[in-house]
């Protein structure tokens, strides 16, 4: 959903070198042995509330479960992944539940397939003299979002329409993510800015801003938004799921194994598997993420299993500052199918509550 700094090129070069999967031909095409190769882009494999993605990778659980997955991720200022699987440039997007929404009310069928996590991950970072301490406080500031149009763009107009004020009422700016977004913050341009980890542990630790509005656990989502908002999952098109359902189910199982994984081990644990440079970069040292990953790691969800609730307050903050319009099918959004076919495959224990047809 975000468009990535600079700082991502870095890690991108890193997760291909790592040799994560090999280049092979186009969507869901077969590698040596008849594996299907799938093409899944994020936005922004390196931020913590992106991880499951890439430690799939490292844990060896896409091969375990028999499917070859291509990661790449967006790059700053280019096409988005949700955009990027929606015209078939990949197959699947590391994207937000909404989008799926937003798809529907234009026409297009997307559905979300394995949901990964039950809140944004996102810290509503401020400099002390703002004075901001929730979605009251907005008049007047002016407050960075990843781009204009974004998930964190709508999350600060909803957290504003939430307290009564209006969008016309302060300012946003789209700053990205990473060293440019701190370099805003830190230079008055903007009074806070959305947005995750590890951002928002160089952020505290240079002392230019603070958490003023937690939406990076699933309890912070349910106090400031009114239920959990499902965020991070995998996106994908519904004709493309209908014909490669075999296909999608093993990237589900390869998710649902990193999610039980995620939910059974330690912070230390997990940066211990992830690349070094998505862990120690010019932004924060292994200590400052496992540091964040240990406060914000309540938002991943332990089952790939779509929350009961979630859309439907998904649908609440489009209706309210996205711009849907008119009457949607939730139904149609999301399928809790197939990580229900990998928990009971795995013989994981269950425990989140899933979301019934209406959401």
């Amino acid at each position: 959903m975000s468009r990535r700094s600079a700082a991502v090129a870095a890690s991108v070069l890193t997760v291909l070198a790592l040799g994560a999967t090999s280049a092979c031909s186009s969507n869901s095409s077969s590698a040596s042995g008849g594996t299907p190769t799938v093409k899944l882009m994020v936005g922004g494999i390196d931020k913590q509330i992106y991880l499951p993605y890439q430690l799939a990778q490292q844990l060896g659980y896409y091969k375990k479960y028999g499917v070859n997955v291509q990661l790449s991720t967006e790059q700053n200022g280019g096409v988005g992944a949700e955009e990027a699987m929606a015209s078939g440039q990949v197959d699947m997007a590391g994207a937000w539940y909404n989008h799926t929404i937003e798809f529907q009310a234009k026409g297009k069928a997307v559905e979300d397939v394995v949901q990964l996590s039950g809140a944004p991950g996102e810290r509503e970072m401020c400099s002390k003299k703002s004075g901001v301490t929730s979605g009251a406080d907005f008049k007047g500031k002016t407050l960075g979002v990843t781009d204009l149009g974004s998930g964190t763009d709508t999350l600060t107009q909803f957290l504003a329409a939430k307290k009564g004020v209006k969008t016309s009422d302060f300012h946003r700016i789209g700053v990205g993510s990473g060293s440019t977004a701190i370099a805003q913050l830190q230079n008055g341009k903007i009074d806070c800015v959305m947005t995750t980890q590890p951002t928002v542990a160089a952020i505290q630790k240079k002392g230019v801003g603070t958490s003023a509005i937690d939406l990076a656990t699933t309890d912070g989502a349910t106090a400031a938004m009114g239920g959990a908002y499902p965020a991070a999952g995998v996106l994908a098109r519904t004709d493309w799921v209908n014909s490669h359902k075999d296909t999608v189910q093993k990237v589900v199982d390869a998710l649902v194994a990193t999610m039980h994984w995620i939910n059974t081990h330690s912070a230390a644990d997990i940066a211990n598997k992830l690349p070094q440079s998505f862990v120690q970069n010019q932004l924060v040292t292994k200590a400052d993420y496992i540091s964040a990953l240990n406060e914000d790691k309540g938002q991943f969800l332990p089952d790939g299993l779509m929350p009961a609730g979630g859309p439907k307050t998904s649908l609440a903050t489009e209706q309210l500052v996205g711009g849907v319009k008119g009457s949607v099918d939730l139904s149609k959004t999301f399928t809790n199918d197939f990580a229900v076919q990998a928990n009971k495959t795995e013989g994981f224990k269950t425990t989140t509550t899933p979301a019934g047809s209406n959401g």
